[in-house]
């Protein structure tokens, strides 16, 4: 069964970046979208990022202009670089891909802590 492997989580400072990396541990033909959600403790889960098989993306407001996403088709990896972070950012953070097909994967989590 393909499984989505994150990495790039941990701890940083105020104003510091963080780079999230996602990829599959098998193959998956075509991945339509290619997603970041994150969680907070007692919030519900949100998207922060989403990119598009054809490469258009969307943020959420409250991450405009600091977090990129970006993804590589061939090797089936989606990024979320993340500038000049603030303590709000802390959460838990999932990528998510839904194939051509229809089919829907989540990451296991990256616990993401921002500290001021």
């Amino acid at each position: 069964q393909v499984q989505l492997v994150e990495s790039g989580g941990g701890l940083v400072q105020a104003g510091g970046s963080l780079r999230l990396s996602c990829a599959t541990s098998g193959t998956i033909f075509r991945i339509d979208a290619m997603n970041w959600y994150r969680q907070a403790p007692g919030t519900q889960r949100e998207l922060v990022a989403a990119n598009t098989w054809g490469g258009s993306t969307n943020y959420a407001d409250s991450v405009k202009g600091r977090f990129t996403i970006s993804r590589d088709n061939d090797s089936n990896t989606v990024y979320l670089q993340m500038n000049s972070l603030k303590p709000e950012d802390t959460a838990v953070y999932y990528c998510y891909f839904r194939s051509h097909r229809g089919l829907h994967y989540w990451g296991q989590g990256l616990q993401v802590i921002i500290s001021s």
